[in-house]
């Protein structure tokens, strides 16, 4: 598949993170179809959508989108609990809860109902992912990427795109980078690498906040001062301990 070929993005469950990856995609021109298996969950899809803080009715009030772009996108989202009217979707995000069977069993059934031509993601925080495309066929497996965003997605500009060496084609790794490109991403291109959870970004926090806790619990400094000196000596927005009990700021 490629780039100028995607017109169609299925999303694969719906909440925060289908939500937003559905806004995102509908603001970028692309028609979106937001599959989740209940309609309460798809009806509280579309309100975190339209009307929260990260919504298209709130970006038009503030200034960031004009009414012609949000009626564009909203005319671009289609809601759905058939799973078969992804069928013609010609890229798939997966968004699901992050388990990994549960994953595996949804793309095993999106590979018998989704056109044979169409790029599989999954929107994983960490799991590997070429044990997530374990169950799809051999043709599907090089059509299959990680497409990690990172929430609120409306707001967070990061993208990892995680792709299996030597069995994603590089077809399909630019496709995956340039549909998030399309949608206002930074990409960070991503190689797979089994044994391992987190990819890039996930991996180094997961590291920086083994070294705090250790720095705690000696006694060399106290929350307050270790969220201090990362925030105004390394400029991050909000520290570790500040950020430890939500994902709100983007960390994971």
């Amino acid at each position: 598949m490629r780039l100028d070929d995607v017109h169609t993005i299925g999303l694969v469950g719906g909440g925060v993170m289908g939500g937003g990856i559905s806004q995102v995609m509908a603001l970028a021109g692309y028609r979106v179809i937001c599959r989740d298996i209940g309609d309460e969950v798809l009806a509280k899809t579309r309100e975190t959508i339209l009307n929260t803080r990260f919504g298209i009715r709130r970006a038009v009030e503030i200034g960031k989108l004009d009414s012609t772009q949000a009626e564009a996108a909203i005319s671009n989202l289609n809601f759905t609990t058939n799973v078969n009217d992804l069928a013609e979707c010609d890229f798939i995000i997966e968004a699901v809860p992050e388990n990994l069977e549960l994953k595996q069993r949804v793309f095993k059934e999106l590979d018998a109902i989704v056109k044979p031509e169409a790029v599989f993601t999954s929107n994983t925080s960490g799991y590997v992912i070429s044990e997530i495309a374990r169950d799809v066929s051999d043709q599907r497996r090089t059509q299959f990427a990680g497409m990690h965003y990172f929430s609120p997605v409306p707001a967070m500009k990061a993208l990892e795109v995680i792709f299996i060496p030597d069995v994603t084609t590089p077809e399909t790794t630019e496709c995956v980078r340039g549909v998030g490109e399309r949608a206002g991403k930074i990409v960070s291109m991503v190689r797979d690498t089994p044994g391992t959870y987190g990819f890039l970004v996930n991996r180094i926090y997961a590291a920086a906040r083994r070294e705090a806790d250790k720095i705690l619990e000696e006694g060399i400094a106290s929350e307050d001062d270790i969220d201090k000196g990362m925030k105004f000596g390394r400029n991050w927005p909000v520290g570790i301990y500040e950020s430890r009990n939500s994902t709100r700021q983007g960390w994971l």
